[in-house]
């Protein structure tokens, strides 16, 4: 009986393009949960439901999701009124900025580009260096850089906060009395990322449901390649096109006196010079420019630097050599790639208001 009842739920999810994953309300931590209606995230096809973790101690919520949607959008969360996460991370460009390094507070240039705020909840460490162990981390730490959103500490970010009587009053519904902390800011973003989901692309369709239509014949051979001949799946495998690693793939080394330490700058292991985390390549075709230091323009740009084998270094990753595509292996490789345009995460809009 039980078994009927799962396959008739796994044939509609298969059916729909979504798997239902109820999230429940389970840690004590919040004193006012039991008032919180609990929220349902829809994972889409061709995502693994099993990597995607929600903290115990940060059950996900209807409000707390509004509450994180509205410290996202808010340009006052910052030292002069002017940036917001949202800042960097557009909507519209799949919540990365279009730019080859990210604009902070006064027009200040930061180092490196942002990557996309889609499917975070899939990934464990976050930012290029990985150095935020969580998405709750990551999701206060660039409030406390002078070049992002231009606070000397996190507790200015508070008392600014705290001065807004419809955030005290948000706080104090969703966490309790006098819990506005940095530590629930980053749940309440953390929470809201959690629901920017890209999967059910045309490829998974091909896939994981056998349409064979779903995709062209171009990026059919674009899939052979990228599992085969490019190697793209030695960095870039599971559902999310991630192994949740850092690489040296050869990028800044033609200029030593700009080079960008990486992963180096957390871990101070030597392995690790110049190292990135591989990216998630859904929505890749709205996320450019592409690498950390967004140098490439294109996709067309990204092949090349791989056909090459990049730039030669005494780190760089025994992975990387030349690969010797053609120009139409290229263009197979760039029709697999658009494929992975999916769905779950157009619906987020910016809030026409905001608490006062």
């Amino acid at each position: 009986m039980f078994e009927n009842i799962f396959f008739k739920k796994a044939l509609i999810a298969s059916i729909c393009g979504f798997i239902c994953l109820p999230i429940l309300i389970v840690s004590p931590m919040l004193a006012n949960a039991a008032s919180q209606e609990s929220y349902e995230l829809k994972i889409p096809l061709g995502l693994d439901e099993e990597a995607f973790k929600v903290p115990q101690d940060n059950p996900m919520t209807k409000e707390k999701i509004e509450l994180g949607r509205l410290l996202f959008f808010d340009k006052r969360l910052s030292a002069n009124n002017t940036i917001a996460c949202a800042s960097c991370h557009i909507p519209s460009l799949a919540f990365t900025d279009g730019q080859p390094v990210s604009t902070g507070i006064n027009n200040q240039q930061g180092g490196r580009s942002a990557p996309t705020a889609i499917n975070r909840g899939f990934s464990k460490a976050q930012f290029w260096d990985g150095r935020a162990a969580t998405l709750e981390d990551q999701s206060i730490g660039p409030f406390a850089n002078l070049i992002e959103h231009g606070f000397t500490s996190h507790d200015e970010l508070i008392k600014k906060i705290n001065s807004i009587k419809g955030y005290k009053k948000l706080f104090s519904d969703i966490y309790g009395i006098n819990k506005l902390t940095k530590e629930n800011v980053g749940r309440a973003i953390a929470s809201f990322q959690r629901t920017l989901v890209s999967g059910n692309s045309p490829f998974d369709r091909f896939d994981y449901d056998g349409d064979q239509k779903a995709i062209s014949e171009s990026a059919k051979r674009g899939k052979k390649l990228f599992f085969d001949k490019a190697r793209c799946n030695l960095c870039h495998m599971g559902t999310n096109f991630s192994d949740e690693q850092f690489h040296n793939i050869g990028i800044g080394w033609d200029d030593s006196d700009t080079l960008d330490l990486g992963r180096y700058r957390v871990s101070k292991s030597e392995k690790d010079i110049g190292a990135f985390k591989t990216p998630t390549l859904r929505e890749i075709t709205k996320t450019a420019p592409y690498m950390h230091d967004g140098r490439f323009a294109t996709l067309k740009d990204v092949i090349a630097h791989y056909n090459e084998g990049g730039i030669k270094n005494p780190f760089l990753d025994n992975q990387i050599i030349p690969l010797k595509l053609s120009d139409s292996e290229k263009n197979d490789l760039i029709a697999m790639l658009r494929s992975l345009e999916g769905e779950g995460w157009q619906h987020v809009k910016a809030p026409t208001e905001f608490p006062q």
